[in-house]
């Protein structure tokens, strides 16, 4: 007696649901990412051990350049009228100020948000009496909390 063998039917699977999906997905995250605002001026950082995580808001960056230029960036809250409806938004300021006036554009920015960490980025190569300038004129506005960026040591020993 001879066995009938099944006819197998073939599954046939629409892919074309699950590739809408994931490219409203990707058009999801890349519109709703936020990304990392650009500095003032690039720096070179000087190199250290120091490994501590950085907040993403409430920052007041003061960016010392290698031609000893000195600029405070910050983001500011403000209120924007449009159409007659006031809108809160934010800004990011950017000021380019001497080693006399950094400690009064970082009060100024402080007054905007009493939370905000002082950040100091000095390129590698700016000279020591800018930097020297720079926490003077702050110690003397009683300024006297601050963090210094540095790479770090350990990432570039990996990468040669």
């Amino acid at each position: 007696m001879a066995i009938k063998k099944k006819r197998r039917i073939a599954i046939v699977i629409d892919m074309t649901p699950m590739v809408d999906i994931a490219f409203l997905l990707l058009i999801f995250y890349m519109a709703t990412t936020q990304f990392k605002p650009p500095e003032a001026r690039a720096v070179e950082l000087p190199q250290s051990h120091s490994q501590i995580e950085l907040p993403d808001k409430d920052v007041i960056h003061i960016t010392v350049t290698e031609l000893d230029s000195i600029y405070v960036d910050y983001v500011q809250v403000m209120d924007v009228d449009i159409d007659g409806q006031v809108v809160k938004t934010t800004a990011r300021v950017v000021r380019n100020t001497d080693r006399y006036g950094v400690a009064p554009e970082i009060l100024r920015a402080r007054a905007k948000n009493l939370r905000a960490l002082v950040v100091i980025k000095a390129d590698r190569d700016a000279t020591f009496g800018v930097m020297q300038g720079v926490m003077k004129s702050m110690q003397e506005n009683h300024l006297e909390r601050f963090l210094i960026i540095t790479d770090n040591e350990k990432l570039e020993a990996e990468e040669a």
